[in-house]
């Protein structure tokens, strides 16, 4: 019940941002627009109770969002230095690095977060394990430090 719930407020709002109307007309449509993508989605049943409500909700997220900023600005400046820096500055690595989160959702937060910094790419989520291609040492053991786990992790309330 709480995904569609959630489903019905970021429906409604993404049609309101869209629309931007508020003729009778339209928030009619709308209305029966989102009754019917939430009938479908409950009929389907594809909500699995956590891809909404965990993280989203969050009132932490606009916090994560401003971080998650700043490290992909600071990621795109290491990896232009390490490009003109050339070959010598480059040392690629393959690490696995632990994930702490409870939830699938989170889990693929956490891997997202890694793939859009500059410079890693996140190969594989095993478990409670991800796989990571880093462009650097130093890149893959500030992502072993545990931070960006860390705030994720935070994100879900746990």
């Amino acid at each position: 019940m709480r995904y569609i719930l959630g489903l019905i407020v970021v429906l409604s709002s993404f049609w309101m941002i869209n629309s931007g109307y508020l003729k009778p007309m339209l928030l009619t449509f709308g209305v029966l627009s989102v009754a019917f993508v939430c009938a479908l989605a409950w009929r389907m049943k594809s909500g699995d109770g956590e891809a909404f409500p965990v993280i989203f909700p969050s009132l932490k997220l606009p916090g994560y969002i401003l971080w998650m900023i700043g490290q992909v600005i600071a990621a795109n400046i290491d990896v232009i230095k390490r490009v003109w820096g050339g070959r010598a500055a480059i040392s690629p690595v393959i690490i696995q690095t632990p994930s702490t989160q409870k939830t699938e959702a989170a889990t693929v937060l956490y891997a997202n977060s890694i793939t859009m910094t500059p410079g890693t790419i996140t190969l594989a989520v095993r478990g409670d394990m991800l796989e990571v291609h880093a462009l650097s040492r130093e890149g893959a053991e500030q992502l072993q430090q545990g931070e960006m786990d860390r705030r994720v992790t935070a994100l879900e309330g746990a």
